[in-house]
């Protein structure tokens, strides 16, 4: 990876709680409130759930993703979710939210999750790094939206194997 740039999870590095709060609330035009509530209990919680991961250059925040159990979707029997990836357009081109993705896998798998889903209006991004089409999911909203899912294990093991075969 690149020596400027890292990804953090705001549980392990509190200090940005706020920049993180202001960060996904301005990229995702939710009440300001629901993201600071989340991070904030996610920092204290006994459970896995939510985690909140950032993309820092230096030390200025241009990506995200969350981990969470449920993403505003009707499908309250999938979790966990993958949420809110987004990558500054200034960087985006360089397979960034190739790596988001990529670190959600594995972070998830490190939570003793088997399967990850995803709801999104993209269609041809997530395919291309192995999410399948699982079904359509309603919002409180009215709106419906794609759900995708990846099976963790899997990928793990085929990396693994090509690891150990090339």
């Amino acid at each position: 990876m690149n020596k400027e740039m890292k990804i953090i999870g705001v549980r392990e590095f509190p200090e940005y709680l706020d920049r993180a709060v202001d960060y996904l609330t301005s990229k995702w035009k939710i009440d300001r409130k629901i993201y600071e509530d989340c991070l904030c209990n996610s920092l204290v919680t006994k459970h896995q759930l939510p985690r909140w991961y950032l993309l820092l250059k230096q030390q200025e925040i241009v990506g995200c993703y969350g981990l969470i159990t449920n993403d505003f979707i009707s499908r309250q029997d999938l979790y966990p979710w993958f949420c809110a990836l987004f990558i500054n357009e200034t960087i985006r081109g360089q397979r960034w939210g190739e790596r988001l993705l990529a670190h959600g896998r594995t972070e998830a798998v490190k939570l003793g999750f088997s399967r990850l889903y995803l709801c999104t209006d993209h269609v041809g991004y997530y395919e291309k790094y192995g999410w399948q089409y699982l079904a359509d999911g309603f919002h409180p909203w009215g709106a419906t939206s794609r759900i995708y899912e990846i099976q963790l294990f899997d990928i793990l093991s085929d990396n693994w194997l090509r690891n150990s075969i090339g």
